[in-house]
């Protein structure tokens, strides 16, 4: 999960986190604060001391949301990742369906870069972010091909080893499932449920994300055109 500013939920998220993974042999939770000036940190801190499975990197300065995937990312020690926004909207109690999901797919075409996406099909959000999302998602759709109704959703699970293997950039966190695509993955969209924002404000505006969006569409398209999936023969073992 990365945060910024998120002092006032990360306690009731650990919580829910820990109450739906319940059972599970082993799991880690990975907070990167990507550069937060409230006490979110602090609070980070006194969560791991108090004994709970929970690792935190911290961003010295902000360096943005794929940014702060990344660093998690990287630093997990899982081979299967969940990712989540911090802001307590995706809900937890959504994570062990998708993880079944996930496992059930497995064994299909594209596994290696498989994506099992989130669908908020009821937004608890403010008409414009609704309306902007539903244009861009349609729009996106249309030039990347990329079949996921709502890839601005936080909630996805993938292999490590496939994140790892992606092209990273700023904003890249909105584009993942086109980008598996491009590895010759599979993406699986599931209906999750979504809250509303109980505490703290959103980083991001309507017309910020609009400007940036533009430029990282074509950058995306740009890939698709030039991304080739070599068919591997491995000699040795044939003779």
């Amino acid at each position: 999960m990365p945060v910024l500013n998120e002092q006032d939920n990360v306690d009731s998220l650990i919580r829910e986190i820990r109450a739906a993974l319940d059972g599970r042999e082993s799991f880690e939770i990975v907070y990167v604060d990507d550069g937060s000036t409230d006490e979110t940190l602090r609070r980070l801190e006194a969560i791991a001391r108090s004994g709970a499975p929970l690792r935190i990197i911290k961003h010295a300065r902000r360096c943005g949301q794929s940014a702060a995937l990344a660093s998690g990312i990287r630093a997990a020690t899982g081979g299967i990742v969940v990712t989540l926004d911090g802001d307590g909207q995706n809900d937890p109690a959504d994570i062990p369906a998708l993880l079944r999901r996930f496992e059930g797919e497995k064994g299909q075409a594209g596994a290696d870069f498989l994506l099992v996406a989130g669908f908020r099909r009821h937004r608890m959000d403010t008409w414009v972010k609704r309306c902007s999302s539903r244009i861009a998602n349609t729009v996106r759709a249309r030039l990347l091909g990329d079949a996921t109704a709502d890839t601005g959703c936080g909630l996805k699970i993938f292999t490590r080893a496939a994140f790892m293997d992606l092209p990273r950039f700023d904003h890249m966190h909105r584009f993942l499932p086109a980008l598996m695509l491009r590895r010759g993955g599979r993406v699986v969209s599931v209906p999750v449920n979504h809250r509303p924002r109980a505490k703290g404000r959103s980083k991001y505006g309507t017309f910020d994300r609009l400007a940036v969006g533009i430029v990282d569409l074509f950058g995306v398209m740009w890939l698709m055109r030039r991304g080739k999936i070599p068919e591997i023969i491995d000699r040795a073992r044939e003779r």
